[in-house]
This record gives C-alpha cells, structure tokens and sequence, in this order.
C-alpha cells in the first residue's frame, strides 16, 4: 500500500481487523479528541453496579478511597473474586507464570507499588517490558490478565502503580506535576533495570492511553534508555477544536493553584466509550480501586500541559515505534495517533488501527480482537529483540 494514502488506510481497515502501515507514513488528519483529559482507559463517573457482588464488597467498595491504606484494605477485598470474573483476561491467563509484589520507597520518599511477571522457570527471557498505566488505572486488575500472555511468550514484565492511582501512596487522582509523575517512573523502572535477570537485555516501554503521554515523556528524557516505545490509544496531541480558549486554560491555571485538590472539572462517564462489549464493561467495574469522581483541577490542568508538550516534540520520537487503536475510538482520537505516526522522525515505526475497535482494545473488545491485539504486541516485541 503506498505510504502517503492514509485515506485509502482507513478504506481497507473497514476490511480487515487491523491494519500496519510500516515505515514512513502519510497525511494524518488532527481530527479531534472526544475526551481530552478524561483518556482514563474505562474509567467512569458514576457509582459502580457491581452485578453480582455481595454486600460486603459493594459496601467496600463504596467507601473514601483517597488514601492508599483504604485502597489496599479493598484490593484485598476483591482480590478473591477476581478470578471468577467472565473475562478472557482472567479466564484464559497463563499458568506457571512467577509473580512478585513490592512497595518500595523510592529516591523522593514515595511509597510505590510494582509487581512483576517473568516467564516459566526454564524459559529464555527475551527482553523486559515496562508498563504506564492510564489515567485512574492500576496495575492490579486487566493489565495482569495482559502480563501473563506477553510473560508466557518469553517476556519480563514489571508495572507500577504512579504516586495517588492504585496501591502506591499519595492522595487518590491527583496529578501536582505531570514531569514529576514522570520521574517517579524513570526512577522506578532505572532501579529495575539493575536487577539481575534483567541486567543487560532490551528494555521496551508500553503505555496505554494517559500511560501513551507517560511512556513518550519518559522516552523524551531518556531518548536513548529505550530499545521501543510502544503505545495503545496514547494521549498525546489535544485536537484544535477541542482546545479549551487561552481564557479559560489562565483561569483553569490559576483556580487549580488555589484550590488544586478540588474534584471540580467535569468529567464525562466513558465507560461505555471505552468498552465495546457491554459484558466486559460490567466486569470493568470490580477493579474498585481504580479513580472514578469528577477529575481534580490540578490533574486537568497538568494533563493539558503535557500533551501540548509533547505534540511540540514529536519530531523528537526516535526509538522504534509501534501504535495500536481501535478505528472507532471515541476517547482518544485514531486520528490523533495518525499524526504521531507521521512526525515521529524514527524510521522504524509501525501503525495499526483495529476496525470498529473502541478505546480499550486490550480490555473491551470481543475475545478474538484482545488476543489479536496483544498477539501483535508479542510479535512486535519478538522481531526487535
């Protein structure tokens, strides 16, 4: 297919279930962003239904969860019932994969939560892939489903909960600095890198939506630390059309020095956006310690600064690139990864779009179309190590 028919692309994607367009691209469209800081990876803003569970755990799961203590108290609650749940991320995870928990005290005094996934005992390690979650995600629910697969197929794979989302320490949801969030992950993972059965091989960075923003600024101070860069429905570029006014984005800075911790910046409930098959989007709901209220002003505000940050360095991308998203996303515009495909300046960079696929394409989709996702996260890890 000739490179620079990105509209001829999208014509055969409405054919197949996904498309590559490898090496350079074409034109890509700025389109826009249907949720530009709510690309939270399934999050929602209304109480959970929890079909199905008992009073003691919707009981738990209902209580303040701004700290991390009270956070933990409930991923223990739920931990049990996790591999009951009707998803194929639970149902179909590899065995004998060797799992390890950790919160360890980092160089800046935070508390932080990582776990780790290695392959079978006995199985060559090819490479470790490191993970940056979404916006009020964790590590502890899908994403160990994903881990398991891409461990069994020879990978090491370490993810960590950012400071306030998930296990680790620090007030539910709030973001003071997207820089700083960012270091606390260059931290985390450069202690990782260190470790023994690591020391030495290739180290891949995956980030899936907000974690899309996290994985390229990581990859921006650290341009020459990564031996890929691999992204699902990133965040990274705010469409002009959705743009707030420079106004309102002065107010918006202003009242979130004064009142930063505020939940005052309307949020959108996409969990049905994010999800194409409403079962999947129930079971969704049981990860229970993952942010689902009205966005803090300060997060809102460090979230747009970040991705104006980054759309005035994508030129900047240099690492192997690989770009997954579902055609049909309306949380995180395809579009939008369209052109990060085109001005990143690596040659080696590859895109793919999934047909009818919506915003969570590891977690939301048919069972068919999440194994063929993460399939081909697998293969392009295996043709760069």
């Amino acid at each position: 297919m000739p490179p620079n028919h990105m509209v001829a692309m999208r014509a055969i994607s409405q054919r197949h279930a996904g498309v590559v367009v490898p090496r350079r691209g074409g034109r890509a469209g700025t389109g826009r962003v249907a949720v530009v800081v709510a690309a939270a990876g399934g999050a929602a803003s209304k109480p959970p239904r929890l079909e199905g569970a008992s009073e003691e755990l919707r009981a738990a799961a209902a209580q303040c969860l701004d700290w991390a203590p009270a956070r933990r108290r409930v991923r223990g609650a739920f931990a049990p019932v996790l591999p009951t749940l009707d998803h194929c991320l639970f149902k179909m995870a590899p065995k004998g994969i060797q799992m390890e928990e950790n919160f360890e005290t980092n160089s800046k005094g935070v508390e932080i939560f990582w776990k780790s996934w290695l392959p079978r005992e006995g199985t060559v390690t090819k490479a470790a892939l490191f993970f940056c979650h979404g916006y009020g995600d964790t590590c502890t629910f899908f994403f160990e489903g994903i881990a398991k697969r891409i461990a069994a197929a020879g990978y090491a794979v370490y993810a960590m909960d950012y400071p306030g989302f998930g296990l680790s320490y620090g007030l539910h949801g709030y973001i003071a600095s997207f820089d700083g969030m960012v270091d606390h992950v260059i931290d985390q993972y450069s202690r990782i890198k260190g470790r023994k059965e690591v020391r030495g091989l290739p180290h891949f960075l995956l980030g899936q939506s907000m974690g899309g923003a996290v994985a390229l600024k990581a990859h921006l101070k650290q341009p020459k630390e990564w031996d890929g860069v691999l992204l699902v429905a990133p965040m990274c570029k705010i469409a002009e059309d959705v743009t707030p006014p420079a106004p309102v984005l002065k107010a918006l800075s202003i009242l979130s020095c004064l009142l930063p911790e505020a939940k005052l910046f309307p949020q959108k409930d996409i969990g049905d956006l994010a999800f194409r098959d409403p079962n999947k989007r129930k079971v969704a709901e049981f990860n229970a310690i993952s942010y689902t209220q009205q966005m803090r002003l300060r997060t809102a505000v460090e979230l747009l600064k970040a991705t104006k940050d980054i759309e005035s360095q994508l030129e900047k991308i240099c690492s192997p690139l690989l770009i997954l998203h579902g055609a049909a996303d309306m949380v995180t515009d395809p579009h939008v990864s369209e052109f990060l495909y085109e001005k990143a300046s690596t040659n080696d960079k590859t895109l793919r779009l999934y047909e009818d696929g919506y915003h969570s394409i590891l977690e939301g989709e048919p069972d068919d179309r999440i194994s063929t996702a993460i399939n081909d996260i697998i293969s392009w890890l295996d043709s760069h190590c």
